[in-house]
This record gives structure tokens, C-alpha cells and sequence, in this order.
């Protein structure tokens, strides 16, 4: 797995079951669509000439034109160059394939199967490992797959002791009814997330749920008007704090994102872990006394 440091998502809650099923996103007019159509959308979407992206896929651009036109057949092994040369994921890729007449190459296997086995223990440690501080196992849609027990500590100490009522890291914090009251950066912390999910929405121009969620989270009451059209060329902060608010006390994390190397499964491409590190004493402190009031309860409840 390779990680990096970035801005953080949000805080999430632990969701039953750990199939990624749900980040499965077709598109209805996929199949349909030639694969020139496709391979056209994602050229335009890398804006690459064809000629561009001809010469990295080692091809003539007379060629490439007459493959976006359908007047000419790609095989796979085309296809595949051309994926590679346009970065295009692996549940893209299939799409692209099945566009083209050719069965899908990648599998999509559910989390909670023993195929998985390995890569779930794997997250698994990674996710406790991180206690006493909140880590989220996410699909590329922002879905809460598995969280670790901090994670649902953090949750309900912001939300005065209720669950979320969402699965969701963007909902959860857009909901006026959810987390978002208790975000006291919001504006700044959610500007950077529609940041992300524009981008998502570009670099994926085939995955209609990103869009969906999209037009769901620009729905929500109080969302700035300019976050409507995508800000291009904009560059986020090197590394952003998301700062809380409860019963005055203040809790400030940043993140590092896990993902797998070189995934050759459409669910295991998809996954990324986050892990909330503590900017300071006072929240280190926090998410350590909340780890200890639910040792408490729990062995009190043992006793009775």
C-alpha cells in the first residue's frame, strides 16, 4: 500500500457489512455507446489532441481518428494501450472493453469474500492500528465501508451522542442535520471537498453516481453558488485541518490517505483508508479520554 498526506474527507461512522457493492456506478448508455464515443469523451476530458495521445499510445493519429469515428475496430491490446496512455481506471476499463464488443478483464470481487481475505485483515490492521484516533476504509464515492472503533467514538461525541444518518462522508458533512453544525472551518473544508468531487466528475466522465452526488451535495441549504461550475487550474492547500466544535472543546485533525499498489480488481482500486492524525495535545487528549470512558462502560457492562 502507498500513502500520501492530504486534505482530510470527514469524520465517518461504522457501516454494517464490507461489500463495496454499493460504489458500482453504470452507466446505462455505456454498453450501448461505441468505444470510439468513450475513448473521445476521455480524450477530451485528459484534454489531449489526437495527435497527443496517438504518440504515447504508439499509434497514428489517422488511426486513432478513424477508432473515435468507428470506422475502425480496436483490439484489446489497443484498447489497453490507450487506457494506460489516458490513466483510466479499471472499472472504466472494463466499459471500455465491453464498448468494444470484449468481455471485461478486471473482476469485481466483494470485500466480505474469502478471495478478499488477505487485503480485508490487511485493512483491518490498518484501521486498528490507528487507535485511539478516527481511520475509515472509503470506496472512490466517499462511502463509509469500515471504520474503527474511534471513528464511531469521534461521531458520536460530535453529534451529542446519536448516530449519523448517513453512510455517506459527503452527506454527513453537508447535512445541515448531521455533522455540519459541528465542522467550525465548513466552508473551507467543504470547498475542498468540491474541489475533489469536481475533479472526480472530470477524471471520470462515465460514472453517473460521482455526478449524482454531485448535484446532491450542491442541493444542500447554504452551499455557495460559485461551487456550482468546477474552479479549473485551482490548487488546493498543501495540508488542511478539519476543525470540530463541541460543548467547548475543539478537536483538529489532518489525514493520509492509503491505497493499494497496483490493483488488478475493480474493488480493491476503488479503496483508499483514511487515518485522522491529531494536530495537537488537546485533541490527542480528547480522542484518548473518549477511548477510556468506552472501556469503562464496556467492562462495566461486563460486570452487570
Amino acid at each position: 500500500m502507498t500513502s500520501e498526506v492530504i486534505a482530510p474527507m470527514s469524520r465517518g461512522r461504522i457501516m454494517p457489512g464490507m461489500d463495496s457493492s454499493a460504489s458500482r456506478s453504470p452507466r446505462p448508455a455505456a454498453a450501448a455507446a461505441h468505444v470510439g464515443e468513450l475513448l473521445r469523451e476521455w480524450r477530451a476530458t485528459r484534454r489531449l489532441s489526437q495527435l497527443d495521445l496517438a504518440l504515447t499510445a504508439g499509434l497514428s493519429a489517422r488511426h486513432l481518428s478513424c477508432v473515435e469515428t468507428g470506422k475502425a475496430q480496436p483490439s484489446r491490446e489497443l484498447i489497453a494501450r490507450l487506457a494506460d496512455a489516458l490513466e483510466v481506471p479499471l472499472r472504466e476499463r472494463n466499459a471500455l472493453l465491453v464498448a468494444a464488443g470484449y468481455a471485461p478483464k478486471y473482476p469485481e470481487t466483494g470485500l466480505g469474500t474469502p478471495q478478499l481475505a488477505q487485503v480485508r485483515r490487511a485493512i483491518e490492521a490498518t484501521l486498528a492500528h490507528q487507535e485511539p484516533y478516527p481511520a475509515f476504509l472509503l470506496n472512490r464515492h466517499w462511502d463509509v465501508l469500515m471504520a474503527n472503533g474511534a471513528a464511531a467514538r469521534v461521531n458520536r461525541f460530535l453529534l451529542g451522542g446519536r448516530a449519523s444518518a448517513h453512510g455517506n462522508m459527503l452527506r454527513q458533512l453537508f447535512d445541515p442535520k448531521d455533522l455540519r453544525p459541528a465542522l467550525a472551518n465548513w466552508e473551507e473544508v467543504a470547498g475542498d471537498l468540491i474541489r475533489h468531487l469536481h475533479n472526480a466528475v472530470a477524471a471520470a466522465p462515465t460514472d453517473d453516481t460521482a455526478r449524482a452526488l454531485l448535484d446532491e451535495v450542491l442541493a444542500y441549504p447554504g452551499v455557495p453558488t460559485r461551487w456550482r461550475t468546477r474552479e479549473l487550474g485551482a490548487t488546493s492547500s498543501p495540508l488542511l485541518t478539519t476543525v470540530f466544535r463541541r460543548d467547548g472543546r475543539e478537536l483538529r485533525f489532518f489525514s493520509t490517505l492509503t491505497t493499494f499498489g497496483t490493483p488488478r480488481d475493480v474493488t480493491i482500486d476503488e479503496l483508499h483508508i483514511e487515518c485522522c492524525f491529531p494536530e495537537d495535545e488537546a485533541t490527542a487528549e480528547t480522542c484518548q479520554q473518549l477511548a477510556r470512558e468506552d472501556a469503562g462502560e464496556a467492562s462495566g457492562a461486563r460486570r452487570v
